[in-house]
């Protein structure tokens, strides 16, 4: 059919037919019955049917009309229901959330450990966590929010900062006692390293954050995971740069220790990516603030 149906115009018939009068009708809808007449016109007009026979006394569905009031109003039934599930499921703490995260340490035990005590105060909410590191498009890849760490790009998603993860160069006292302590980040290019997906290490001078230096690093044992790095640097294998997140026992114990007193690595922020969307679901926003009191918590705690 070329013309194009109106859904008011079929609202409007439907509500003629369900109470046998125009006057009726005009009344649920708080308009004219001149106004409803034409809607029905109109609507004939573009069917190239009549639906209803009136006279000044009476009106009854033509049989083309009783056919389409039935499966009309099945029809608006379901649209009517689809409307409350959608909001309903909208504004109920219900429902899937897809997240995408950094994956390693900072992912299996931090993030990890969030959404279980999320879950445990939500238990009608699905989560569903992927660690691909690739990155990932929110609406293409079906994301709901992600974890990214580091300097992001100008995406033109919502990037609430959680919280900036301290870096540090860390070695095993058996490693140091064999091979010494550098004095400089410059000395790192003689010394056995440990890297994972960063080739250059980035330091600057603790009483002069402008002192800055770039150290490219050619690893001896090289793994883009952070536990088997973190390992290696217990086995006395090499320096590792790692966040200290991932060994607080290790570092606490003295298992690993920090190679130099001088010079530092600037903190990675971590982030939680998502869409801007201020009819964002009821479960979206209980997440976000749940992540965000976390991190709220754990920065007064450690302050």
């Amino acid at each position: 059919m070329e013309k194009e149906i109106n859904l008011i115009d079929i609202k409007a018939f439907v509500l003629i037919a369900e109470h046998g009068s125009f006057t009726k009708a005009a009344e649920t809808l708080s308009c004219s019955r001149s106004h409803l007449s034409k809607q029905l016109i109109q609507l004939e007009a573009n069917l190239g049917v009549k639906l209803i026979t009136r006279t000044t006394r009476a009106q009854r569905l033509t049989e083309q009309g009783k056919l389409f009031f039935e499966r009309c109003k099945r029809s608006l039934e379901d649209i009517n229901q689809a409307v409350a599930i959608t909001v309903d499921n909208a504004h109920k703490l219900q429902g899937t959330i897809n997240i995408n995260s950094v994956g390693g340490i900072i992912g299996e035990e931090l993030i990890c450990k969030i959404i279980n005590n999320f879950i445990k105060q939500y238990p009608d909410i699905t989560v569903t966590l992927d660690f691909n590191s690739q990155r990932v498009d929110l609406l293409s890849d079906g994301f709901d929010l992600v974890f990214r760490m580091g300097n992001l790009d100008n995406s033109g998603l919502i990037a609430r900062k959680l919280i900036n993860i301290p870096i540090d160069t860390l070695a095993s006292p058996l490693y140091l006692e064999k091979h010494g302590y550098p004095n400089h980040p410059k000395m790192l290019q003689d010394h056995l390293c440990i890297t994972g997906s960063i080739n250059h290490w980035h330091f600057h001078h603790i009483e002069d954050v402008n002192n800055q230096v770039e150290i490219p690093i050619k690893g001896t044992f090289r793994c883009k995971n952070g536990r088997v790095m973190l390992n290696g640097a217990k086995a006395g294998n090499g320096i590792v740069r790692l966040p200290t997140l991932y060994c607080p026992d290790e570092i606490k114990n003295g298992d690993l220790v920090s190679v130099f007193k001088e010079w530092q690595i600037p903190p990675t922020p971590l982030f939680l990516l998502y869409q801007q969307d201020k009819y964002q679901p009821a479960r979206i926003r209980a997440f976000i603030d749940f992540v965000t009191k976390h991190f709220q918590n754990y920065l007064t705690q450690v302050g």
